[in-house]
């Protein structure tokens, strides 16, 4: 009788055990609020709001950005967001933006996303913009929030003519 109560205790032990989740994931968490910021930010983007894209990167002098226009680098949140400005002002009407398959890798602290985006939209002389780009997008995990420390956007170019390949498709 006392080995049957020691195994009905061990069994209600374990199966009390059983009936908490595990504690979650890491990385899967990490990925989960890395998609959220992009998700804001393709909002704010989409919305032209420089404040909220700007809020998805580092504060001062810690980012880095590669962008599709001069100059050859951006540094700092202060010239990025001027960037972020004058790069709105050229378009009428609202800026679409879709990233239809964005790629994660995630650590504890630092984490990197890439992949194609396309955005089309109007400029203010009425030509319409529709082009694919490619993104890289450096993170760290900074005051308890993921922050965009390097990006880089680029498009190939045609070597034979200096030109941005601006017509290619996925």
């Amino acid at each position: 009788m006392k080995k049957r109560i020691v195994a009905v205790c061990a069994f209600a032990f374990v199966a009390g055990c059983m009936k908490q989740p595990p504690p979650p994931d890491p990385a899967i968490t990490a990925k989960h609020d890395i998609h959220l910021l992009f998700d804001h930010w393709k909002t704010s983007f989409e919305a032209k709001d420089v404040n909220g894209v700007m809020a998805i990167y580092a504060p001062g002098a810690t980012l880095t950005a590669f962008d599709v226009v001069p100059p050859l680098q951006f540094t700092g949140a202060d010239e990025y967001r001027k960037d972020y400005s004058n790069f709105f002002a050229q378009f009428d009407g609202p800026i679409h933006v879709d990233v239809p398959d964005m790629h994660i890798e995630a650590g504890p602290s630092t984490a990197f996303a890439y992949g194609l985006e396309r955005m089309s939209g109007k400029l203010k002389d009425g030509t319409p913009i529709d082009m694919w780009m490619r993104y890289t997008e450096g993170l760290k995990y900074m005051n308890g929030q993921w922050r965009v420390v390097h990006e880089h956007i680029s498009v190939p170019v045609d070597l034979t003519t200096g030109k941005a390949a601006l017509d290619l498709k996925p």
